[in-house]
């Protein structure tokens, strides 16, 4: 998939074999950042979700919205989420981002990170009715948090860096195949966080 966000020549704004990472991290100025996170943190429907673990259901460590067109269904650790509507700040920034990377967006997994204790564990985003290379758009807003990623057979191959606020972090291509990610926990001090991962989802490959 291209992403026609400026690039170097290669294509690549992260230099990892095997993925296509497009890093932004003043994609939103901190004004329009700033009140986009007012918005969202109040509005939107947040929720503990329950995810599988080793075969046990427990509470994630953060708090989630699933939001989308009425037929993007996700169906994500045995659970299947329905999608509430979108917002207008929501929709503004689905337009934007579809505009600018060229590909079409019908849903958004919003979290929120209340703390430093808050995290996401090692996963892929490779669920099937994301298709065989999803376009993976995600900002981020309020506090900064560290991103990791790691190659799935080769622990050489890894990055980590910064999310900032206002950050854009794109993953396309073959990354979800090759690569896993996660936010860890911190002791840091760090301020609530939200995140919003926008993406396609293909009913016609739901299992």
């Amino acid at each position: 998939m291209t992403i026609p966000l400026p690039l170097p020549a290669d294509g690549h704004d992260v230099a990892l074999p095997g993925a296509h990472l497009v890093y932004r991290p003043a994609w939103l100025p901190s004004v329009e950042a700033d009140a986009l996170f007012d918005a969202l943190r109040p509005s939107l429907p947040w929720s503990v979700h329950r995810i599988r673990i080793f075969g046990r259901h427990v509470d994630s460590p953060r708090l989630s919205a699933w939001i989308g067109d009425a037929e993007a269904v996700y169906r994500y650790s045995g659970a299947d989420f329905l999608p509430h509507p979108w917002t207008a700040a929501l929709t503004g920034v689905r337009a934007r981002l579809q505009d600018e990377l060229g590909v079409p967006f019908n849903s958004l997994l919003a979290n929120l990170y209340r703390d430093g204790r808050d995290a996401m564990g090692w996963h892929s985003d490779d669920e099937p009715e994301l298709g065989s290379q999803p376009v993976i758009a995600s900002v981020s807003l309020g506090g900064v948090r560290r991103f990791l990623l790691k190659h799935r057979q080769d622990p050489a191959l890894r990055s980590a860096f910064d999310l900032p606020h206002g950050s854009l972090l794109v993953m396309a291509g073959d990354t979800q195949r090759h690569y896993r990610h996660a936010l860890p926990r911190t002791a840091k001090p760090v301020g609530p966080r939200i995140n919003l991962t926008f993406r396609w989802i293909d009913p016609a490959r739901r299992r």
